[in-house]
């Protein structure tokens, strides 16, 4: 992808901003943010601060077109240089409706088989691609000294639920299948992803699990939609200001799963899934101002209750999609380690 002089120009002006001495980053983002007790991360109000003066935002005026290109270049802005020690290679996953793309990312000098992640974007089911994702899955390939395969799911509303959550599990039969084929160890395969792809992967998880047969080893779960069928008290208190809103999370579910869909089931709703043991170990990482919160922390409870070993790691002061901005601060990289560092011991221990 080229990117545009006015993006260039943009990335330029963020990386500036966050250049600057503390206390004049201070005085742009304002007065510290405190709600339900968590004061917000300088690096995040920094972030919201510049993303209110340029009206960037997961729902653009312009539609879902308008929306997916600004998710696209979100990443020359915010994800900073690409992490060139990790090698690419692009196949294709088949499937009765076509195939799909996807990426396999393997860190330079990784020997084989090597524990594996199947990765699935954020983005409400509706924007988000690999690309835009490149440099979460280059940093979580890195750090956790995994290969990673990046999955390019379909799209609502060309494709409404449950397509995307089929898609998951097929992605993760092919990588099991395939195992030598990837340099990976088939014992060793996890599934992970953020926001509704971390939806994605629990429902592949437990979809899985339902079924008999290969299992993933692992779920890496950031800030998960696992419930749409209520409104918790985290979407109440973090409703617009923070990136993700209540209204952005209403246009993402009405266009991935728009009536007559039960937003009950659990291939949607995977907390509501009526037995949750037998399932893999899970980390699952919940930023404290983002509506999504409290449903991704009932999920790590739920799983808990079943018997399922479960690390639930709140970031009181980050909002939704840390794992997006790696390019700026320290906080968001610093979150994001943590959980490539939980993925790297779980892979090795199994």
């Amino acid at each position: 992808m080229t990117v545009p002089l006015p993006v260039r120009i943009q990335a330029a002006a963020v990386r500036a901003a966050y250049a600057l001495p503390q206390g004049v980053r201070r005085a742009i983002a304002g007065a510290p943010v405190v709600r339900d007790g968590q004061t917000l991360a300088l690096d995040a109000q920094l972030i919201l601060r510049l993303q209110r003066l340029s009206r960037a935002g997961l729902v653009m005026p312009g539609g879902v077109g308008q929306s997916r290109a600004a998710i696209e270049y979100a990443r020359y802005l915010v994800g900073g240089p690409t992490i060139g020690s990790v090698s690419v290679r692009e196949l294709g996953i088949p499937q009765e409706h076509g195939e799909l793309a996807a990426t396999l990312y393997t860190p330079a000098g990784l020997g084989e088989p090597s524990g594996l992640l199947v990765f699935l974007h954020g983005g409400g089911w509706v924007v988000g691609s690999r690309a835009s994702h490149d440099h979460v899955t280059r940093f979580l390939a890195q750090r956790a000294r995994v290969r990673v395969l990046s999955v390019e799911y379909r799209l609502a509303p060309e494709h409404v639920f449950p397509a995307a959550a089929e898609d998951a599990l097929a992605a993760f039969d092919f990588a099991h299948a395939k195992a030598a084929d990837l340099g990976a160890d088939p014992e060793r395969i996890a599934v992970g992803g953020d926001s509704a792809g971390g939806n994605l992967a629990a429902v592949a998880a437990q979809a899985a699990v339902r079924r008999g047969g290969p299992v993933p080893v692992f779920q890496l779960l950031l800030y998960p939609a696992t419930d749409a069928s209520v409104r918790r008290r985290s979407r109440e208190l973090f409703a617009d200001g923070f990136f993700l809103t209540s209204e952005g999370m209403d246009w993402f579910a009405d266009r991935y799963a728009p009536a007559p869909v039960d937003r009950a089931d659990p291939r949607l709703s995977p907390l509501l899934a009526g037995d949750l043991s037998g399932l893999p170990p899970a980390y699952i990482g919940t930023a404290g101002f983002d509506p999504l919160r409290d449903e991704g922390e009932a999920y790590a409870e739920a799983l808990r209750a079943a018997g399922v070993a479960v690390r639930l790691s709140r970031h009181p002061d980050l909002i939704h999609g840390y794992a997006n901005y790696l390019g700026v601060g320290h906080r968001f990289r610093e979150a994001t380690a943590e959980a490539a560092e939980a993925l790297r011991k779980a892979l090795e221990a199994a």
